[in-house]
């Protein structure tokens, strides 16, 4: 009998998860109802079902149990809401554009074009010389989309004369005070992307030249998938706290940081979870946005081995409620929800009609 303590801790945390994805994977998708001058919330996304969830026994060793049903569509996904908590997938939830990609970050900048940054590059750079890079692509209108390139982000930067192994979900924010695009993502030196991980970040005006990395965020646990709200003067850093194992116990989940200026320091929020965490586990990929319906906001967040969505509402950024009546695409991960137009929705359903 393996000596297993994460693993079984885990598996009793996630067998009513199972039966809930189970149950959500049955549910028809809702029909889109939207009028003219309405808010439209747009889910981008990828598709994935692990093959395989990795834990660590109490000797260390690493072990992966089997997930059934493992798929993956690495490639650009997109779903509406008229509420936020309901969605509808566009295209029948296949891709809506064949360019490969995992983690898709899709925010629109003051100037009305949008700019995705992801996982993985485009293989055009040789990592020997560079380091890992990932995706820039940017799009006018949402339906027409340009790769720009592979952006090698941590190519300035070595430990003990090694590039980092990963750039993971590259997030970017917009810097109104200076006018500038800061990037943020996670990278290890270790010899997995998940292990001693800190978020860093980089500056650019143009995305064509960029500052080299730093360290934005190195709490005392690994980390992964950061994404900034600025709220009332304050920047607030959702992010995933990547530790589980025996000595640590299963703690992949959503954890909050805050901080009076962008770059930091961040003062690590403790939730009301799981000793510090603000959704439950295993957990990760949030995006933020104000509650364009209700007063407060609205977190988003998958649950990546049990291949469901969630979402979470505050009205004070600290204090989270999980809306259990939420609906979301089968096997959405990593979104980032936005804001768009009826009109905009309205050519984006006649682009990606669902035939089903």
């Amino acid at each position: 009998m393996h000596k297993i303590l994460a693993a079984v801790l885990c598996g009793l945390m996630l067998a009513p998860a199972v039966l809930f994805a189970q149950a959500e994977k049955e549910k028809p998708y809702p029909e889109l109802h939207i009028k003219d001058g309405d808010k439209v919330m747009m889910l981008t996304y990828f598709r994935q079902r692990y093959p395989t969830r990795i834990e660590i026994d109490n000797d260390g060793n690493i072990i992966e149990v089997p997930l059934p049903d493992p798929m993956l569509e690495a490639s650009l996904h997109i779903a509406l809401s008229t509420n936020g908590r309901n969605w509808t997938p566009l295209n029948d939830n296949k891709p809506i554009w064949d360019q490969w990609m995992r983690d898709p970050y899709v925010r629109r900048d003051p100037d009305g074009t949008w700019h995705i940054l992801a996982t993985g590059g485009m293989g055009e750079l040789d990592k020997n010389e560079v380091g890992p890079t990932c995706l820039y692509a940017t799009s006018k209108d949402l339906i027409h989309w340009k790769a720009e390139g592979s952006l090698p982000l941590m190519k300035e930067t070595k430990e003990n004369g090694a590039f980092a192994k990963n750039i993971w979900a590259p997030e970017w924010f917009y810097d109104e005070e200076n006018n500038e695009y800061v990037l943020v993502w996670s990278s290890s030196f270790d010899e997995a992307g998940w292990m001693n991980s800190r978020l860093w970040y980089s500056r650019t005006k143009d995305w064509e030249s960029f500052t080299p990395a730093k360290v934005l965020f190195d709490p005392p646990y690994s980390v992964i998938d950061g994404t900034i709200l600025k709220e009332g003067g304050k920047y607030y850093l959702f992010h995933k706290e990547e530790e589980f194992g025996a000595k640590t116990g299963e703690r992949r989940a959503i954890r909050l940081a805050v901080s009076d200026k962008l770059e930091g320091p961040y003062e690590i929020v403790e939730g009301h979870l799981n000793n510090g965490q603000i959704v439950p586990v295993i957990t990760e990929g949030p995006s933020v946005i104000l509650d364009p319906f209700e007063d407060g906001y609205l977190l988003y967040y998958d649950f990546c081995m049990t291949d469901r969505f969630g979402v979470s509402y505050s009205d004070d950024l600290t204090n989270w409620e999980i809306e259990d009546d939420a609906n979301f695409p089968d096997a959405a991960r990593h979104g980032t929800v936005s804001i768009i137009s009826s009109a905009e929705a309205e050519k984006l359903l006649k682009a990606y009609p669902n035939q089903e």
